[in-house]
């Protein structure tokens, strides 16, 4: 089964933009891994003193990946989320990269998956 490793930032704008992507993702036959570093990442933006958008949305999101069934994976960098991606995505050149992160899709070589319009996702 084909997988797709989903970012912060990707997750926290399906949130906002109401985009089921555990409903998407395995309709397109598709396994959803999630870093356990995204899931901190998520959780410290929840709680942070960023402005309050940030926080609705990371905490929205954090009450669907609690929700929804998912397999979390450890990336081996810790402190640099981005970069464990880039390496992971190195390491396992099937896996697809869910990111709207520019640089991240620039670094990354692998098929990648993006919003596209308001409301589906789709593979670049």
């Amino acid at each position: 089964m084909q997988q797709v490793l989903l970012d912060t930032n990707f997750i926290m704008s399906c949130a906002r933009q109401k985009i089921d992507f555990f409903e998407q993702i395995p309709l397109m036959g598709m396994e959803i891994l999630i870093p356990k570093q995204v899931i901190e990442e998520l959780d410290g933006l929840s709680k942070s003193r960023e402005n309050a958008h940030i926080r609705e949305a990371a905490d929205l999101a954090l009450k669907l990946l609690n929700r929804n069934k998912f397999t979390s994976i450890k990336l081996r960098r810790n402190n640099d989320v981005d970069r464990g991606i880039i390496e992971f995505a190195e390491d396992n050149k099937d896996v697809i990269i869910a990111t709207l992160d520019k640089e991240l899709k620039e670094k990354i070589r692998n098929k990648k998956m993006i919003i596209k319009g308001k409301k589906t996702i789709g593979l670049i």
